[in-house]
């Protein structure tokens, strides 16, 4: 008994011990094809909680900790979105652990929406009480999938880079979750200016908490040429969407043919969608 309390102890608090992140693997995705366009969506799960009110904060506080039954059926309601979506970047998943009845949420969602893909990126391991991911759903094989553990003085923000197409000119997904302090936000954009700098079709997309004028003026985007949605574009709170705390950021070379906040409140943020169009002649080099 004391040895499997211990073992089970240092799961929660050595992140090294330990479950780790899942993948699907590649067998029976589709290769990337020579479309037109690519539909894009970043959501901010809040492991399938459903709120819909400030008081849900401390109404429904227990369900960052403990099973609920209505759990799966928001989940289930938020896959019937995903599935109008090619690649779903996901944040606030939860990778099996007791609060999710020890279901993997990515996995979970890629399935019940049909999307082949699926990656999950385990950022802050507490063991059998959460297990704090990042999700990629995607309906095309890439090239490869890095995840990268962002900086920060409290650690458990990551990012995910997924890359389409050819290796010599790649389409590059960065899918994140950055952190509430801005000094932090300054470290892992820092990181994340570097990873992206050599590459010319670029998305960037996931919670970013901080508006786009912010990001891309007094962070280190505003060395990129990187184009924002709509200041309107407000995501958060759900219920009375005031912040644009969630973005699809894209390089000028990606023609935005739509973008959208989706009205789907599900979580205490709403979905931000974008239908991208590939470069003039890149279809070629597939």
């Amino acid at each position: 008994m004391y040895k499997r309390l211990r073992k089970q102890l240092n799961g929660m608090f050595n992140p090294a011990i330990g479950r780790r992140g899942a993948c699907s693997g590649t067998d029976h995705v589709p290769d990337f094809e020579p479309r037109r366009h690519i539909r894009l969506l970043t959501f901010n799960i809040q492991v399938g909680i459903n709120t819909s009110s400030y008081r849900h904060y401390l109404t429904r506080s227990w369900q960052h900790l403990l099973p609920h039954r209505s759990r799966i059926e928001n989940l289930d309601r938020i896959a019937t979105l995903l599935r109008n979506y090619d690649v779903v970047a996901l944040q606030e998943c939860d990778g099996g652990s007791l609060r999710s009845g020890y279901i993997n949420q990515v996995q979970y969602l890629a399935e019940a929406a049909g999307i082949p893909y699926w990656y999950q990126q385990l950022n802050r391991n507490l063991g059998q009480i959460a297990q704090h991911s990042n999700g990629l759903l995607s309906r095309y094989r890439p090239l490869d999938v890095t995840e990268h553990k962002l900086p920060g003085l409290i650690p458990g923000r990551g990012a995910i880079i997924a890359r389409y197409g050819t290796e010599h000119d790649p389409l590059v997904l960065v899918l994140m979750h950055l952190s509430l302090s801005k000094a932090a936000q300054q470290r892992q954009l820092g990181y994340i200016r570097e990873l992206i700098a050599d590459y010319r079709h670029v998305v960037l997309m996931g919670d970013m908490n901080a508006h786009a004028e912010q990001l891309l003026t007094q962070t280190p985007l505003k060395e990129t040429d990187l184009v924002p949605l709509p200041d309107t574009a407000h995501s958060f709170p759900s219920w009375r969407p005031e912040k644009a705390l969630d973005h699809i950021l894209v390089s000028p070379s990606l023609e935005i043919r739509r973008s959208e906040v989706v009205s789907y409140p599900m979580s205490d943020h709403l979905p931000i969608a974008m239908d991208v169009a590939l470069p003039e002649g890149y279809l070629e080099t597939f």
